[in-house]
């Protein structure tokens, strides 16, 4: 069984152990990425951004086994600018994430009445994907991942920060999913891989202290905030709720011209209404 997972602290309750599994097979990529190594079949079962589901030019479905999530603050998907959030026009914005940036399309056109430009960002080497120009500070710029608090950008150039998931359930009072494990329909080995990650998952409930003095330090954490980050901050089941906040940003999306219609989550057991179509 192939897994394409994704190589961030936030990730290792989800997969820790499973390269000890003789039977699996693990592929680590950026969530960007994984979408690509799915529709390619080179993995039978990928940690995908949620958003790909519905941008998929296949049908995927959800294999509910975990999900990268939050309730409030997420801490590792923020906005920083130069300027008050008000005077933003343009967003260089970190490609590991295509989740990320459609939610912060989402926010500064629902919230703070904003459309500014977005400019495709190698956030690792600083450097605007369209030209090459090599950028340090951005005015304004979306991170994502453990290089928010390992590459952190200094406060005293970014007085104006915002966090995604916290700004997200402010305003819906919803949860919010960022990955999900996404599968072909049919892949019976992906069935598979689902029940594996969700014995998984559940074990890892009771190690996440110990994966976290373990592997904080290799992804520039701190132990201690690492594991309040993986505690209290980060989701990784689904519940109706979740549900409920990954279809309320569909809809969002899809009425911004992000996606082009809202399919039903496949794969999740609960409604199946769907909203908006363009």
């Amino acid at each position: 069984m192939r897994i394409g997972a994704v190589d961030f602290l936030n990730t290792l309750p989800l997969i820790d152990g499973l390269e000890h599994l003789s039977d699996i097979e693990l592929k680590r990529a950026v969530p960007s990425a994984l979408i690509g190594e799915l529709l390619a079949d080179r993995v039978d079962i990928a940690l995908c951004s949620l958003i790909d589901y519905q941008r998929s030019p296949e049908p995927l479905r959800i294999v509910p086994c975990g999900l990268l999530g939050c309730a409030g603050s997420t801490m590792t998907v923020r906005l920083f600018s130069q300027v008050p959030i008000g005077r933003i026009t343009a967003v260089h914005c970190d490609t590991d994430s295509h989740t990320s940036v459609a939610l912060l399309r989402v926010l500064l056109d629902e919230v703070h009445g904003l459309q500014p430009a977005l400019v495709h960002f190698d956030a690792r080497n600083r450097r605007v994907v369209e030209t090459g120009e090599v950028l340090q500070w951005p005015e304004t710029m979306l991170l994502i991942g453990d290089k928010v608090v390992s590459d952190s950008a200094p406060a005293v150039r970014y007085p104006y920060q915002a966090d995604l998931g916290a700004e997200w359930f402010e305003h819906t009072g919803l949860p919010f999913v960022f990955a999900a494990w996404l599968a072909k329909p049919g892949n019976t080995a992906a069935d598979e891989a689902g029940v594996i990650l969700d014995r998984q998952r559940r074990h890892n409930n009771e190690r996440r202290d110990g994966m976290m003095a373990a592997h904080a330090a290799h992804h520039g954490w701190p132990v201690d905030l690492a594991r309040i980050y993986v505690h209290e901050m980060i989701t990784y089941e689904w519940t109706e709720a979740a549900y409920l906040g990954a279809m309320r940003f569909f809809e969002s999306a899809c009425r911004l011209g992000v996606i082009d219609a809202v399919q039903p989550l496949e794969g999740v057991p609960w409604s199946d209404e769907v909203g908006c179509s363009s």
